[in-house]
């Protein structure tokens, strides 16, 4: 009998895990769920947005039952990857203390762009499609 590989933990975390984090969690599990057990989390969570949820419906990912975690749920657990996916310059990463590998990738935060609707669902597909097009190359199976 063959014995199935254990997945490997990632999590992946910003400030408020309600969009790049909550996006990438989702994309993650989509793309490469059998390899990799995905969890999202921030250092001062509030909800998940509302167009992170939109615009990963468009392309048959469902977070709808996600919500925004904190760190503090993790602590003690140790992952194979901890992925900080906030802006680089003028905003601060959490840290978690736990992870075997640490990958940063800085991701423009759709959630502060100013605009009506479209500009706003705009901005949270461009960072979709940089995220997935991100984890395809880094997660590759």
């Amino acid at each position: 009998m063959a014995t199935q590989k254990l997945r490997e933990k990632v999590l992946i975390i910003c400030n408020h895990n309600s969009a790049r984090s909550q996006i990438a969690e989702g994309l993650l599990k989509s793309l490469y769920g059998e390899y990799y057990e995905v969890y999202s989390a921030g250092s001062q969570p509030t909800t998940v947005n509302i167009y992170a949820i939109k615009v990963l419906e468009e392309i048959g990912v469902d977070i709808s039952g996600n919500r925004s975690k904190s760190l503090k749920e993790f602590e003690g657990l140790v992952f194979d990857y901890v992925v900080t996916v906030c802006e680089g310059e003028g905003q601060k990463c959490p840290f978690f203390f736990g992870g075997k590998t640490y990958i940063h990738k800085s991701f423009e935060d759709p959630a502060a762009v100013n605009g009506d609707d479209c500009v706003k669902f705009d901005a949270f597909r461009r960072n979709r499609d940089e995220i997935k097009f991100w984890l395809v190359k880094t997660f590759k199976v």
